[in-house]
């Protein structure tokens, strides 16, 4: 029995060598030292039992017994030993007793100090962690191994652990051979879960760990495909999408989970002005349950409740709904994919594992993936890696993780991981888990002024509270009671006490916050409409702050849809359409047209895409469009051309290069080059071109500064323009060789023209009337900048118009930077912040990214705009109109507006019953208004008018006026003006009628007191009612305009009177009122409608002075254009440097006394300007610096170059010295 045991061990022992030896051969034949062989092969000897020479591995042993127990030593011994000097003195007690080495000193005789010993054992450290990779890959591989069985024998239904658990089936498998084949797998199949072979962690772990030898092992993407199911070329079938998504799980992150309603109220609840209202409305409950005392503190304990449902549904629809529904939409992008065998568009949200993405400049890489096949494919990894060098992906680096950019190129991936199971997802799931933590300006205005009531609420409160309870105190002293107290002292005290609570609840101030969500709410519903998504709620209220907007050209104040309109071809310039837009016929030789066409469609990054019901699309950006449409309007044939004509080798578009070249193989053996790009960079490379008939001719000076003038005229026209050209390779071409750069032919120069989005120009005179300055930030030639900049209205007389590499010097007189890099896009933008300007920036590309991050509001296109200016954008414009941003402009303004409605309405109601009551207080003793009918004003009328006041829709006055300073105090003049005269006329009102309202009323009899306290609320919520009409206007005459088309407001208003009926004539015993009669209702009414006329006449005051003194003004205003004209147009001509600069200097000190100050930096642009032609070369210098002059520099700089050109005037090389000159300036 022993000798069978022993023969099946050493037989199991013998085929694991086998597949050891096979295995190692493949694994380590050229990637491995002998070294790190040999220990690796060690650690697998001991983890199967086997020794080299089996049989001396107990040779001084004979009995199996006696081995059993050795081997349990051995088992104590490595548990034990803690230390490296416990370890040996383990290891030499073990072999003592096992006999297993005579002379146990000669053990480490070759590390004797335990500084070698501890190296050993990192060496030996790190041979177990690659062990463990070698048997990760083993298992992988033994998997895979398994899957083709399965796929061979469905029923099958062997595990894949048991290669590595049991040695008889991996014995078996060796001498079967049974290696699967690429051809084994059907990916036509019908797909299931049980038909992807690798499970989704161990399928994501390969590109996780980056995992480049398992990869290779396994044979690369094209095994991945196979393994997960596809074919690359076909791609996904829609049919298998559910099995996949239900198999490898689907790719969203697990949002923020939405805070139940009674999360909201809870945190309405823990507010402390509320707190302490519902402990006071609870100790007068309790002591004045003897009494009618409970039902104040009743009364306010439902108030309160009220209060916090309020604003717990507010919250909850506002936040829970709205906010989160735009963030989902906004993080929703569009991507390319191959599926059933055609080129789609599907969410990021929609891809499964196997898909076969399409990846450009731009992109946010959407999952975990494997590079298929790309040209020049660039990475941005350092949204995950914190590195900010580009890393180049090809099949030696062919791992893509989710989250990362593409900075250059394209390229196809193979998706291998979505979702939670992507390094991107996980740190999602981390981000979503964090607390919302959003800080707005408007915000804090708000929560200043509220905070500051709320805390004047306390002081009156508290002082309120001692002034009654000293007077009681001496009062009770001078009848010498003082000593002796009685049940009807506590009530006195109780009574004081309630007083104290009515303070505090007069000065409650939870309508403004509530105003502030709810107006923000409003407008992003009503931009919503408008095509505006907000993402961020701050960007609605920065915008009334905006005081510049930083627009592109193409696709913002363009529409978008290019078209060509002209084609330089064959030596003349032809028309490209008629005027019904039909293309016209060029007359083109055979040869000609051959190589326009293949030129037009092979030279591209875009793809032209059949649908499922036949019709025909481009996939690509709007220019490549433009070019492809035209190339099939000609009668092309993009299909036969692309399968004709095989792609070697791609270099893709970038903004750098500013062109792209490929290198095709023509049927033939014939190897040919494209180049497309910008004429200053194409035309370059060329020294031939066609002409008229069709003969390739030099490319001689005279070609050259026609083709020249072509663009040039293009260019005037307002259109963008693109050269094509064409080079024939000579000998054959390897994929490593390079792209000549130099040789073409020039074929074509293509117009292309992008008309205006209508209304543009409207748009831009609105945004200059509102005071907020536009600047067109483009990529694009100067020259098509300018016309559409001054077709637009941005560009004016006194604008200047420059290239990014010059702004630095130049302020707030920029209104076009064109052929800007992303670079100089955001410095512009820092540029402008530095100068205190509120910046908005609109852009569609990755290359506005950085810009948008840097603006105070970032609008980003919802069509053309890429994910990664989507996720810095704050508004998202869904139709890309340059137009929408006005609207947003416009409600941004409205809201900031509305809100100050509301303030001062809530002003004047703290103001009035905090008045009233405090002194009447301290005068008699009582308060005429109590808590109930306080909370019922505070809370109620004032949350009701909240919705009234902060949903009002923008006028077009609102653009007509500067923006709003961050600097400025919430509260204006003008409000403090309205504030200030509504309570003093109320306050008066309020205050005869408490205390000599009984003869004026002609009131008597026991109930005298509680009708009189009854009519002063009731003129005190008339007031409030008619001072609530008042405030829909600030400051305007007419504070009816509109009143009765705004049905929200009129709703409101009705559901005000209707609720104070009510509680006069039905709940007087809960709120200590009584019914009134109808003259006390006409009274209240009357005196409450008062308050308008006294609105009308002071806003016409105030019309009135603005008149007056806008006429005195007007002369002054006169002078301060006609300085402004002088200082611009104001040339050096003959006079001298001091001449000259002291007229400058003169004109803008008249300014500043004027008030109207001119920035130094302004001045001396405007210096640098008017300067003559013989000072080319010292503005040129002036502007290259890094730092800015000072004016008194400039003037020194400028006396001397002066000097230097009148002692060179008469030496013949003054040219030399006036280059030394220059080449010797400071700070260059």
């Amino acid at each position: 029995m022993e000798d069978s045991s022993m023969e099946s061990d050493l037989k199991r022992r013998h085929l694991s060598e086998v597949v050891l030896k096979k295995w190692r051969k493949e694994r380590f034949r050229r990637t491995r030292k002998y070294e790190s062989r040999f220990s690796e092969t060690e650690e697998w000897r001991t983890t199967f039992s086997l020794v080299k020479t089996h049989r001396r591995r107990f040779r001084h042993e004979s009995v199996f017994e006696k081995q059993t127990n050795v081997l349990e030593k051995q088992s104590d011994v490595i548990e034990k030993g803690s230390t490296l000097a416990d370890r040996l003195i383990n290891i030499k007690d073990w072999r003592t007793s096992v006999a297993r080495i005579k002379m146990q000193a000669r053990r480490f005789r070759r590390v004797s100090d335990l500084e070698k010993r501890s190296t050993h054992v990192d060496r030996l450290s790190k041979a177990k962690d690659n062990l463990k990779v070698t048997f990760l890959t083993i298992r992988a591989a033994m998997r895979y191994m398994d899957a083709h069985q399965l796929s061979l024998n469905p029923k099958s239904t062997a595990n894949p652990f048991d290669f590595i658990k049991n040695p008889d089936k991996v014995a078996s498998m060796v001498h079967d051979s049974s290696i699967p084949q690429q051809s084994s797998l059907n990916p036509m199949s019908t797909a299931n879960p049980s038909d992807f072979m690798l499970n989704p962690d161990k399928l994501a772990s390969i590109v996780h760990n980056y995992d480049i030898e398992t990869l290779k092992t396994l044979g690369g993407v094209d095994a991945i495909a196979e393994i997960v199911d596809v074919w690359m070329h076909e791609g996904v079938e829609s049919s298998d999408l559910s099995s996949r998504q239900a198999t490898y799980g689907i790719n969203k992150y697990s949002e923020k989970p939405s805070k139940s309603f009674l999360m909201f109220v809870w945190e309405a609840i823990h507010d402390p002005t509320l707190i302490i209202l519902i402990v006071c409305s609870v100790v007068l409950i309790g002591m004045g349950l003897e009494t009618k005392g409970w039902l104040d503190g009743l009364g306010i304990l439902l108030s309160i409740l009220l209060v916090i449902t309020i604003t717990a549904v507010s919250d909850y629809y506002i936040q829970s709904f709205q906010f989160k529904d735009d963030d989902k939409k906004k993080k929703k992008i569009s991507f390319q994919v191959t599926r059933d065998g055609c080129t789609q568009k599907v969410t990021d949200y929609e891809l499964v594992v196997g898909d076969v993405v399409h990846l450009f400049i731009g992109d946010q890489v959407p999952a975990d993936g494997i590079f298929i096949s790309g040209f020049n494919f660039l990475i941005d990894e350092s949204s995950l890696t914190g590195e900010s060098d580009p890393v180049h992906i090809s099949e030696k680096k062919p791992f893509l993780f989710a989250g990362t950019i593409v900075q250059d190129g394209s390229a196809t991936m193979l998706v291998t991981a979505v979702g939670v199971k992507t390094e991107w997802g996980k740190l999602m799931e981390k981000l979503n888990k964090g607390e919302d933590k959003i800080t707005r300006v408007l915000q804090i205005k708000v929560k200043d002024v509220a905070t500051i009531i709320e805390k004047i609420g306390w002081v009156f409160s508290v002082l309120t509270f001692f002034v009654l309870t000293v007077r009681f105190l001496v009062e009770k002293a001078m009848r010498n009671e003082f000593s002796s107290w009685s049940s009807n002292d506590a009530m006195s005290m109780l009574g004081h006490f309630t007083t104290a609570v009515t303070i505090i609840v007069a000065t409650v101030t939870k309508g403004i916050p509530l105003a502030l969500t709810l107006s923000l709410a409003f407008a992003m519903n009503k931009l919503r409409n408008d095509n505006a998504r907000v993402t961020n709620p701050s960007a609605c209220e920065a915008m009334c702050f905006c005081t510049c907007i930083c627009t592109d050209m193409t696709g913002t104040l363009t529409t978008n849809r290019m078209f060509v309109d002209k084609i330089f071809l064959s030596g003349e310039t032809k028309e490209a359409r008629d005027n019904g837009g039909r293309v016209l016929s060029l007359g083109l030789s055979d040869s000609v047209s051959a190589v326009l066409l293949q030129g037009i469609f092979k030279c591209t990054g875009s793809e032209v895409v059949d649908d499922e019901s036949g019709k025909t699309s481009i996939l690509g950006t709007p220019t490549e469009t433009a070019i492809l449409q035209y190339g099939l309007d000609l009668g092309g044939d993009f299909n036969a051309i692309d399968s004709d004509i095989r792609m070697l080798k791609i270099n893709s578009f970038n903004s750098t290069q500013k062109k792209m070249s490929v290198i095709v193989s023509l049927p033939g053996v014939r190897t040919r080059a494209f180049c497309k790009g910008a004429p200053e960079v194409v035309l370059g490379l060329c020294d031939k071109m066609i002409d008229v008939g069709g003969e390739i001719v030099p490319m001689s000076e005279e070609n050259m500064n026609f083709i020249t003038d072509v663009v040039d005229e293009f260019v005037a026209d307002g259109l963008q323009t693109l050269c094509l050209a064409y080079l024939d390779v000579e000998g054959s071409f390897g994929c490593n060789d390079d792209i000549p750069e130099g040789g073409y032919t020039l074929i074509a120069v293509f117009g292309i023209k992008d008309p205006l989005r209508p209304g543009v120009k409207e748009a831009v005179e609105t945004c200059l009337d509102a005071g907020i300055s536009v600047h067109m930030v483009t990529g694009d030639d100067i020259r098509r900048a300018e016309v559409i900049a001054k077709q637009c209205g941005i560009l004016t007389d006194d604008g200047l118009a420059i290239e990014g590499s010059d702004f630095r010097i130049i302020p707030r007189l920029v209104q076009v930077m064109a052929s800007s890099s992303p670079t100089d896009k955001h410095e512009f933008v820092k540029h402008l912040k530095d100068m205190s300007e509120v910046v908005a920036v609109a852009g569609e590309g990755m290359i506005r990214a950085p810009a948008l991050q840097e603006s105070d509001i970032g609008f980003a296109m919802g069509i053309a705009g890429t994910k990664v200016t989507k996720g810095q954008a704050d508004v998202i414009l869904m139709d890309d109109d340059f137009t929408t941003i006005v609207k947003v402009a416009k409600w941004g303004r409205a809201v900031y507006v509305n809100i100050q409605k509301f303030v001062q309405f809530q002003l004047t109601v703290n103001i009035v019953a905090l008045m009233i009551n405090l002194v009447s207080a301290c005068i008699t003793g009582s308060a005429p208004l109590t808590a109930v009918q306080l909370l019922w004003v505070n809370l109620i009328m004032c949350t009701l008018s909240a919705l009234a006041l902060a949903t009002g829709p923008p006028n077009d006055g609102l653009m007509k006026r500067p923006p709003v300073k961050g600097t400025e105090s919430f509260i204006t003049k003008t409000m403090w003006r309205n504030i200030i005269s509504q309570s003093i006329y109320q306050m008066a009102v309020l205050f005869v009628l408490n205390f000599s309202g009984k003869p004026i009323l002609n009131l008597h009899g026991p109930n005298a007191t509680v009708i009189l306290n009854t009519f002063i609320f009731n003129t005190f919520v008339f007031c409030q009612v008619f001072n609530d009409i008042n405030s829909r206007e600030i400051d305007d005459i007419n504070v009816f305009r509109g009143m009765f088309s705004s049905w929200i407001f009129m709703c409101v208003m009705i559901s005000i009177v209707v609720c104070q009926v009510t509680i006069v004539e039905f709940l007087g015993t809960f709120a200590s009122i009584v019914p009134l009669d109808w003259q006390l209702w006409v009274l209240s009414i009357v005196v409450g409608l008062v308050s308008i006329p006294i609105s009308v006449v002071l806003n016409t005051a105030r019309e009135a002075w603005v008149r007056l003194k806008s006429s005195y003004a007007s002369a002054l205003r006169s002078h301060i254009i006609s300085l402004k004209s002088k200082l611009v147009k104001n040339p050096k001509g003959n006079r001298s440097i001091t001449d000259f600069l002291q007229d400058m200097r003169l004109i803008a000190d008249d300014l500043a006394l004027a008030q109207n100050p001119i920035y130094e930096e302004d001045l001396m642009v405007h210096i640098l300007s008017q300067l003559g032609d013989e000072y080319a070369n010292i503005v040129a210098a002036i502007k290259l610096r890094e730092t800015a002059l000072s004016y008194s520099e400039l003037f020194e700089k400028l006396i001397d170059f002066e000097r230097g050109l009148r002692e060179t005037s008469q030496n013949p090389i003054s040219s030399l010295i006036t280059a030394n000159y220059t080449s010797r300036q400071p700070g260059r």
